[in-house]
């Protein structure tokens, strides 16, 4: 069987149309995998990660907060650049918007300009625990008694008594009002009254006398 010249080239040409096709897909499929940048932003950093870019220009790369202060200043890099250290957010009550800039120097398609927002982080201080106060004097405690074994006597205990001696009741003060009291024993009348008495008998005698002697004189 003869194929013809014609239907030869016409599949050669089909062929090479095929491989260049192949091969400007894979050369244009290629840049797409390159210029990989890889950012995460959580509630009090931020951390990247750029690679495959090329060495043979300078790229910068930017990263700041929205209306806020530059995180990373402008920086340039050749095929990859990293943040050794997460970026520090500022302290927020309320959501930040972090923006990534990165200017790729071979071509203006492969930089980016992205946005991503930082939530407020909750507060996980735990509350203090209260401590309890310590009391200013420890209670009081008696010491035990101890009763003697036979054949011991009790010694005495070399502890005071806890509880005080009450302090004997002063003698209450006289009134000078109160009303004088009866005098006992000898006062100051009794000479008086002994003379009184005395006088008494002597008048008695004398009259018992004198009644003997009128009868003596009547007989």
């Amino acid at each position: 069987m003869t194929i013809p010249r014609r239907s030869l080239r016409g599949a050669g040409v089909v062929a090479a149309a095929a491989v260049v096709g192949l091969a400007g897909g894979v050369l244009s499929a290629a840049p797409a995998a390159a210029h990989t940048p890889t950012w995460a932003v959580t509630c009090s950093e931020v951390t990247l990660n750029l690679t495959a870019y090329s060495d043979k220009v300078t790229n910068e790369v930017t990263v700041s907060v929205v209306g806020g202060k530059e995180l990373l200043e402008t920086t340039k890099f050749g095929r990859s650049f990293s943040t050794d250290t997460p970026l520090q957010l500022p302290a927020h009550d309320k959501e930040l918007t972090v923006r990534l800039v990165v200017k790729a120097g071979d071509s203006d398609r492969y930089s980016i300009d992205q946005t991503k927002q930082a939530p407020v982080c909750e507060d996980t201080t735990p509350s203090p625990t209260p401590t309890e106060s310590a009391p200013t004097e420890p209670p009081a405690t008696k010491p035990p008694v101890t009763e003697p074994s036979a054949g011991e006597t009790a010694e005495p205990s070399a502890t005071p008594s806890e509880t005080a001696t009450e302090a004997a009741p002063a003698p209450a003060e006289s009134s000078s009002t109160a009303p004088d009291l009866a005098e006992t024993g000898s006062s100051s009348a009794t000479p008086v009254i002994g003379g009184a008495a005395l006088a008494v008998l002597l008048a008695g005698g004398g009259i018992l006398w004198s009644v003997r002697k009128r009868r003596t004189a009547q007989n």
